[in-house]
Formats: structure tokens, C-alpha cells, sequence
């Protein structure tokens, strides 16, 4: 995403505060009373997916405590993505999950589909008002649209103060609704990955292909509740505590990712298309900490979270912003992050054994631990402005659930780091 692009935006609401606002007034006086925040940001993993994004807000104040907040989000992603299914001492060819056309896999390596890419662009926007003294009230949508993927929503929230606004205690709803439209369709639950060379001609591949997929397109709901707590302890300490709950209904298996069916020596027999619950509930607790510590800046936070497929999460960052002169800073961050696997996580399925009523082998579902280390350098500009940078090195590792991995699988890796580098440039104005 071009900087010239990020102008013409900035522009575009610029223009539109005028409209709202119903004043014949000049950009510049418009653009005293909105605060701009942009972004880039790169990501890029060891050999597999590489992302961009390009981030606008913008937070207009139409007096009596009143603001209007808007965001523009575009990204793009490309790069290989792990399918699920297990490496082999052997070429393995597969099929895209379209239908239309195949790869191959050498020897010992974990199948990654290197055609995936993407681009996703998002809108938000938000209305924020006193209701009455110590109160607040805001309410706001979204939407976001990619190749294949739709997802609409709404959100609100209510605040009160207390305690000479020294506490605030909030409540936060959100309901979401998504659409999910593959190419080539939704596969039926265990559907075998078809290999276009095991059939005579096209016509045969195709009619059996099409007795794989289930359905074209699927949806899913979500509703999102918060309740909240904000107390300010003393003049150089501010702490938060969270509680959410998240409720998911409808499509949740990814509709590109395979599970590999090994004999009792490990070789693959066949590659089926996952399954997951259509039903997920979410619960988390989060605990926050912004202190002022000598002219530094420490931020530190601690969340965990559960849900009902037996998957827990432990998430601790700290962030501490030291001063580096007048005007520049400096920001250290350590991120540390660790999961349990959900319950019907295998990396792999015993031919010898029954088909289970769910079972995914996405590694971003099974046990691992990550941590990110990086730094923001940042500095004050004329008239409050801000111009930031952010490199960040993120480590995953997945690990063994003690499950034991049968003849030539305990010569393949079944459990990949992933080591990716992030660099984000920011400028508020």
C-alpha cells in the first residue's frame, strides 16, 4: 500500500467531517478537530506466508464529548501455508483445494500450499457520546471482505464512572455474522482428497470431485460480550481488569486443511478434509497494568483464556517506553504466549482406527508456545505529531501432545518451528 494512497484517504475524511459537520469551512480548520493514525506493517515468515497491511484511523471531535471514529484496513497475504497433512520420506503430490490443478512435496518436507494469497480490505466506523453525566455510550459496525470470506458486524458499549472518575466500569456487546465461500466449494466432513492422474479423464475427475463438496458457501454467527473494570490505584498507576465471553455458531473448519490417514508404518494412505465443532464458546480474563516509573513508561498485561474444546491459553507482554532525550523513545517488548491443544487436535489418524466425530491436524489448534521480541523507536514531531518504527522477531513452536508417531513418521518433522520477522512504520498526525 502506497503513502499516496494513505493521502488520498485522509482527503477523502477530511471531506466527509465537512459534510457532517454542515460547514462551508476550510480542510485545514476540519483537520484541527480529527486526530489521524496510519500504519505499515510487513510480515514475513521463514518459507512460508508474507503479509502487508496498511492501517488508517481517524477520531474526529464534534464537541460536547462527542466523536466520530473511523478505519480503513487493507491488507494483502501470500506466501505457502501448511495444508495438515504429515510429511513423508517420499514425493507426495496434492490436489489445491479448488480442484483445479496440483503440486508435488519432496521428500521429508511438510506440504505447504504455496499458491495461497489473499486480499482483505475492512471498514470501521463508530459513534461515541456522553449519555448523562458519568455516563458514555458508544455504538458502532464493521466490514471486512476477502477472495472468499464476508464478515459483517455491530458493536456497542456503556460506561459509568464513579469515585470522581477514578473508577469506570463498562459493558461491551458485539455480534458479528460471516460468510465463508470457498473456491470449488465446502467439502463434506472426512471427504477424500481426490488426485486428478487416478482417473481416465477430466469429466471423471470432476464428477467425482463434485460428490466430495457439500455445500457452496457457509455462514457463521458470533456474539462477543465484555464486562469491564478501570481503576486509577494512584497518580503513576492505572489498572485494568477484562472478563469476555465469545459465542460462535455455524461453519468453524477450515475449509483448506487435511488430515493424512498412516498405516502402522506411517505412510500415508489417504489425505481427508477436516472437521470441527460448529459450536465454540470462549471465555477470558485479562489483567492490565500502565505505570509511570520514573519518566519511563511501563505497560504490562496477563491474559488467559478457555473455551469448551479444552483449548486453555496463558498470553503475558510487557512493553516499557524509555525516554531517549526530549523528544525520541524507545520501547522494548516481550511477548510470551502458550497453548494446549483442543481436544480433537491429531497431527495425524490411524487407518487401523474408527473415524472420530471432529478432528483437525492445524498446528495453530494443537500445543505450542511462541514468544515475540522487538522494539519501538519513536518521536515527538512539531505540533503533537508522532513518527514511529517497530521490528519484532516472532518465534512458534509446536509441540508434542505425547503422541507417538509411527515407523517412518519418527523420521519426518511432524512439529515445525515457525520464525517470522514483522516491521511496522507509524505516523499520527
Amino acid at each position: 500500500m502506497q503513502l499516496k494512497q494513505l493521502a488520498n484517504i485522509s482527503a477523502a475524511l477530511a471531506a466527509a467531517s465537512c459534510a457532517l459537520l454542515g460547514q462551508q469551512a476550510q480542510a485545514g480548520t476540519v483537520l484541527d478537530d480529527w486526530q489521524f493514525n496510519s500504519a505499515i506493517l510487513l510480515y514475513n515468515e521463514t518459507d512460508r506466508v508474507s503479509a502487508g497491511e496498511a492501517i488508517l484511523t481517524a477520531r474526529g471531535d464534534f464537541g460536547d464529548d462527542k466523536f466520530l471514529n473511523l478505519g480503513l484496513v487493507v491488507d494483502a497475504l501470500t506466501g505457502a501455508s501448511a495444508t495438515g497433512a504429515v510429511a513423508q520420506p517420499y514425493v507426495q503430490s496434492f490436489t489445491r483445494p479448488s480442484g483445479r490443478g496440483s503440486y508435488d512435496v519432496a521428500p521429508g518436507v511438510i506440504p505447504l500450499d504455496d499458491t495461497f494469497h489473499d486480499t482483505r480490505v475492512q471498514l470501521d466506523a463508530s459513534w461515541e457520546q456522553s449519555l448523562a453525566p458519568n455516563w458514555r455510550v458508544s455504538g458502532g459496525g464493521h466490514l471486512s471482505k476477502e477472495y472468499d470470506y464476508l464478515s459483517m458486524g455491530l458493536n456497542g458499549s456503556l460506561a459509568r464512572d464513579f469515585n470522581q472518575k477514578n473508577t469506570t466500569v463498562s459493558l461491551g456487546l458485539g455480534y458479528s455474522h460471516d460468510t465463508i465461500s470457498p473456491e470449488g466449494g465446502i467439502a463434506a466432513p472426512f471427504a477424500p482428497m481426490l488426485l486428478r492422474p487416478d482417473f481416465a479423464d477430466d469429466n471423471s475427475y470432476q464428477a467425482a470431485f463434485d460428490t466430495t463438496r457439500d455445500r457452496a458457501d457457509d455462514t457463521k454467527d458470533t456474539l462477543d460480550v465484555l464486562f469491564g473494570l478501570t481503576q486509577v490505584i494512584n497518580r503513576d498507576w492505572l489498572m485494568q481488569f477484562n472478563y469476555s465471553l465469545s459465542m460462535a455458531d455455524g461453519y468453524m473448519t477450515d475449509p483448506f486443511k487435511l488430515v493424512s490417514v498412516v498405516n502402522a508404518n506411517g505412510e500415508v494412505q489417504q489425505n481427508l478434509y477436516e472437521n470441527r465443532p460448529d459450536q465454540r464458546t470462549k471465555h477470558s480474563l485479562y489483567w492490565q497494568n500502565k505505570l509511570h516509573v520514573r519518566g519511563s513508561y511501563l505497560d504490562a498485561s496477563y491474559r488467559y483464556m478457555w473455551d469448551d474444546w479444552e483449548l486453555t491459553s496463558h498470553t503475558a507482554d510487557v512493553k516499557w517506553r524509555l525516554p531517549m532525550g526530549d523528544s525520541w523513545y524507545v520501547e522494548p517488548q516481550f511477548r510470551y504466549y502458550q497453548q494446549s491443544a483442543a481436544e480433537f487436535y491429531q497431527p495425524f489418524m490411524l487407518q487401523a482406527e474408527p473415524l472420530p466425530q471432529y478432528v483437525s491436524a492445524d498446528y495453530r489448534i494443537g500445543k505450542m508456545n511462541t514468544y515475540t521480541v522487538g522494539a519501538k523507536f519513536g518521536t515527538k514531531l512539531a505540533q503533537g505529531n508522532e513518527l514511529s518504527f517497530r521490528i519484532a522477531l516472532y518465534q512458534q513452536t509446536p509441540e508434542n501432545d505425547g503422541i507417538t508417531a509411527p515407523g517412518v513418521l519418527a523420521e519426518v518433522e511432524l512439529y515445525e518451528k515457525v520464525t517470522a520477522v514483522m516491521a511496522q512504520l507509524s505516523y499520527s498526525f
